[in-house]
């Protein structure tokens, strides 16, 4: 083609006429793999998004409640919902992402029957852990006691600890069932069931907080029952024979050489465990604030809002895990870098699209959840920073994602804990206490922490090896395949 264009250069004409097919060509292909990528990522990441916006939707819908009915329940509901549903969430969603990541690549290997044990054997683990972790819950008041914490706060998160007792062993099911089915594609149901659970909560918590008058009772009854249903949804579809070739029954085979699946669930739950007290550790700090109520009610409704738009993200990320795991199952390192390419840009967009919605509704997200002006006024002097928290979150949890998939949760952990523990940590404190910008001290350490994450993460992804990682996952694959 050189040697074409040479022989070409004084006319322009043919020499445009030589360039410009190959040129429209390469340029068509781009698109139409682009498009093709795009199609694979949103027919994982839209049933995903659902779940998990519908999910954690319940829990905002019953601070809600909670928040209509006491300021002081409101704080108590948010210290046990930031910090001791955090903490054990964190593992539990941590540990269980080592089901993502075995199911997915399991899944790209044709390894099929693997599928199931792998759920097992997640059952198995997060069972016993979440047992372990029970106290956390059972003595949450002994808890915040010893933190310092303000005693009708206390006693408020005390009681309502104990509710959130079987929405925690709900999760264990709903998480690993989900990760087994999205990694196979087949997760357009947690969709429907997840939509179905928002709708009941919200009738379930207005029949029990406004015409009962149960109170705080009311509204985590009804988080319970909406939790459960999607359990039992799932239990139908799985035991009924909706997964007919990953699906095979119990097995015995799910609790032998558990070992190393241990190894990767512990590091998995070091890894998004890091991430998620993180910010729980943050609206411990804000309870040490002049005004204690306002500033746990502030960081803790800003935190949920900023959580709920970045579903929308970690429904991405659970694409970004599910297509790099299928990709190095099947042993194409290229279409390995592609995928993140692409799931990346689309993680950006919406992180963008976020960001301009924090600006604009800044002045009245508040009214959604509390009549009390102090509070309100406070979330909105957050508002700015909560925006570019917004923005940057849209990309670390999509880079984690890529992490999750290709096994590398061990590095991801330790980033975790230099970036938001050694970074953003120490400064929300300087910021907060010692230069007294309050609440806003302690989120702009947050933001720091987020945006030094990401770029962290930006390098990790871009320094991976990936055919190197495409030889792993075959010998992985090969170490826990039944003979």
């Amino acid at each position: 083609m050189i040697d074409d264009c040479r022989g070409s250069m004084d006319d322009n004409s043919i020499h445009v006429s030589l360039l410009t097919p190959k040129a429209e060509g390469k340029a068509g292909d781009l698109k139409a793999r682009i498009c093709e990528e795009s199609k694979k990522i949103w027919r994982v990441a839209t049933p995903s998004v659902i779940a998990r916006v519908s999910s954690f939707g319940t829990l905002v819908v019953t601070q809600s409640f909670v928040g209509h009915i006491s300021a002081v329940d409101l704080a108590g509901y948010a210290l046990v919902q930031t910090l001791s549903v955090r903490f054990v969430n964190g593992i539990l969603i941590g540990m269980s992402s080592a089901t993502e990541t075995l199911c997915g690549q399991a899944f790209g290997a044709k390894q099929y029957e693997m599928m199931g044990i792998h759920l097992q054997r997640s059952w198995f683990i997060d069972l016993i852990t979440l047992t372990v972790l029970l106290p956390v819950f059972l003595f949450g008041a002994s808890i915040f006691n010893l933190l310092g914490q303000e005693q009708a706060i206390v006693e408020s998160a005390g009681h309502i600890s104990l509710w959130f007792i079987p929405f925690v062993y709900a999760l264990v099911f709903s998480l690993t069932i989900q990760m087994y089915l999205q990694a196979q594609q087949k997760n357009m149901i947690i969709a429907w069931l997840s939509a179905l659970q928002f709708a009941i909560h919200i009738v379930c918590s207005w029949l029990f907080v406004y015409v009962a008058d149960f109170g705080v009772a009311g509204a985590m009854t009804a988080l319970c029952i909406s939790s459960w249903f999607v359990v039992l949804g799932e239990f139908v579809y799985v035991f009924g024979g909706w997964c007919p070739e990953t699906w095979r029954g119990f097995s015995v085979a799910a609790v032998k050489d558990l070992w190393p699946l241990v190894k990767l669930s512990l590091s998995s739950g070091v890894m998004i465990c890091l991430e998620l007290w993180y910010y729980a550790i943050l609206v411990l700090l804000a309870g040490y604030m002049k005004d204690a109520q306002v500033a746990i009610n502030a960081f803790s409704i800003s935190l949920n809002v900023v959580s709920w738009m970045v579903m929308i993200i970690v429904g991405l990320m659970g694409a970004a895990c599910v297509r790099v795991a299928n990709e190095l199952g099947r042993g194409d390192a290229g279409a390995v870098r592609f995928s993140i390419k692409v799931v990346t840009s689309s993680s950006a967009s919406i992180g963008l699209f976020f960001w301009i919605i924090c600006f604009l509704c800044s002045a009245n997200i508040g009214y959604v959840f509390t009549d009390d002006e102090a509070v309100i006024h406070t979330i909105s002097q957050l508002s700015t920073l909560l925006a570019f928290t917004a923005l940057l979150a849209s990309i670390y949890p999509v880079l984690s994602g890529v992490a999750v998939g290709s096994g590398l949760q061990t590095k991801v952990a330790v980033i975790n804990l230099v970036c938001f523990y050694a970074i953003g940590l120490p400064i929300g404190v300087v910021l907060g206490y010692v230069l007294h910008l309050q609440v806003e001290g302690i989120w702009l350490g947050l933001t720091l922490g987020v945006l030094t994450e990401t770029c962290a993460m930006s390098l990790l992804v871009w320094r991976t090896d990936w055919d190197e990682e495409v030889l792993k996952t075959s010998a992985r694959l090969k170490r826990w395949s039944l003979k």
